[in-house]
């Protein structure tokens, strides 16, 4: 195994274990019960992953799916959602501020007892008002999943420019989301209703499960016996990586995040500025993503028809063919001929015979 490859795999699962105790920390400050520290425990599915990898895969991951990043989401979205559910009301400004802390007032000495440093560090991070610590949280994890797939090892069959593309699509992505429950949950509406909180949650979690795909920029790969089955197969071969892409963005993020915004909009009448813009920005992805898919099936039939007008020019247009098949007319009409004369000449010689033996 190389030792590259080694310590990326290994130090990309250990940022991700480190983030997801953070989390958990968090929680059970807010909660004020150490029995959230069992969340931890969740840490052993990716350890095991690790091990297997490492042991199996020589720690390469899969070609379209990053079993890593998975057990990442299983291990910090629950401490999210117990730190949103449990959101501190109170403004920043009236929580407990940063410049009560006796390292603002100079009264730090860092070269003092390492204990004591670490008291008063903790003490800092603590001093943080919750709402900040969340929104800290949710940064921390989008960047840290585009961080950490880049990374990780490079899966079997996927090429360096597939995961670059791949990288460039997280990151707009993971703005688009942060942007969905930053906007989302912090009106005072939403907030204040537990459904819409749990619902609005939901949606985000769904649009998680994209970050372990990496199915929209790798073509399947299709047997013939395949292609030759109907049409939906060969489309599905020959645009596999943008119909994956499509799905994805209608199915999992823009699609469920316009639904979200217009039951905002229309039924909870939740309404501002930047929601109605992204509102018609998601509208206007959805309806470039069907004018993209539309464009590709039209492309598609209009090669079928490309094909099939090939092919029957080719039968139509055969000059040595077409001369062969007149030359076989011809010679079958001279066969016809040549044996309807014998056939007349024996007729004439049996009756020669005939008369002669009477």
């Amino acid at each position: 195994m190389e030792l590259m490859v080694f310590l990326n795999a290994v130090i990309t699962r250990l940022l991700f274990m480190l983030h997801s105790l953070v989390g958990v920390w968090r929680v059970t400050v807010i909660k004020k019960d150490n029995m959230y520290w069992l969340l931890a425990l969740v840490n052993l599915l990716l350890c095991l992953e690790m091990v297997l990898t490492l042991k199996f895969k020589k720690g390469r991951g899969l070609k379209w799916f990053s079993p890593p990043i998975f057990c990442y989401l299983i291990s910090i979205v629950p401490s999210l959602w117990l730190l949103e559910i449990n959101y501190d009301f109170e403004p920043c400004s009236k929580n407990r501020s940063l410049d009560s802390l006796p390292m603002l007032q100079n009264n730090l000495n860092l070269n003092g007892d390492p204990v004591t440093v670490v008291k008063t560090a903790v003490a800092f991070v603590s001093a943080i008002c919750e709402t900040v610590w969340t929104l800290g949280l949710h940064q921390t994890f989008l960047l840290l999943l585009i961080i950490g797939k880049w990374l990780l090892p490079i899966g079997t069959g996927t090429t360096r420019e597939q995961l670059s593309q791949l990288l460039l699509m997280f990151v707009g992505t993971a703005a688009d989301i942060l942007e969905f429950t930053s906007e989302t949950l912090e009106q005072d509406n939403v907030r204040n209703n537990m459904i819409l909180v749990y619902s609005i949650l939901a949606v985000w979690t769904w649009s998680m499960l994209q970050f372990p795909l990496d199915l929209a920029v790798q073509n399947i790969a299709c047997q013939p016996a395949t292609l030759m089955k109907n049409r939906l197969h060969m489309l599905v071969c020959r645009y596999s990586a943008d119909l994956w892409n499509i799905g994805i963005s209608l199915l999992i993020q823009d699609g469920p995040f316009l639904v979200s915004r217009l039951i905002l909009m229309a039924y909870f009448n939740v309404i501002n500025q930047m929601l109605v813009f992204f509102t018609a920005k998601n509208i206007l992805v959805v309806m470039l993503q069907l004018y993209r898919l539309v464009v590709l099936v039209i492309d598609f039939r209009s090669s079928l028809e490309k094909q099939k007008d090939n092919r029957k020019g080719g039968e139509s247009y055969r000059p040595c063919a077409s001369s062969n098949e007149e030359g076989n007319l011809t010679v079958s009409n001279a066969d016809v001929e040549t044996k309807s004369l014998e056939n007349s000449s024996t007729v004439v010689a049996l009756e020669d015979s005939e008369g002669g033996s009477l």
